[in-house]
């Protein structure tokens, strides 16, 4: 089993900045892909932003120059810088790890963007 913790949400205004971190129970040397997903009330969840173990990185049009992902292997961890945060950018953030046993969550954080 593989734990994924997320943490880093909350308030913020427009415009503002949020970084999101997401810590694995394993070594991140043994994950292939992580990714960021969002989910907005009455929405499906969404793909935000992922990296592959060689550090290349994909992101969603309505994030990209805005959102950054990056991974730091030594602490086992994924991060996801935000800013110029937008109204629309609400939702429940959720990290997601592709390992060789199997697909994990974590069991997401709120960020909430004021107008």
């Amino acid at each position: 089993q593989v734990q994924l913790v997320e943490s880093g949400g909350g308030l913020v205004q427009a415009g503002g900045s949020l970084r999101l971190s997401c810590f694995a129970s394993i070594s991140t040397f043994r994950i292939n892909d992580m990714g960021w997903y969002r989910q907005a009330p009455g929405k499906q969840r969404e793909v935000v932003a992922a990296i592959d173990r060689g550090g290349s990185t994909s992101y969603a049009d309505s994030v990209k120059g805005r959102f950054t992902i990056s991974r730091d292997n030594a602490k086992n961890t994924v991060y996801l810088q935000m800013n110029s945060l937008k109204p629309e950018d609400t939702a429940v953030y959720y990290c997601k790890a592709w390992t060789l046993i199997g697909v994990y969550w974590g069991q997401g954080t709120q960020v909430t963007v004021s107008s």
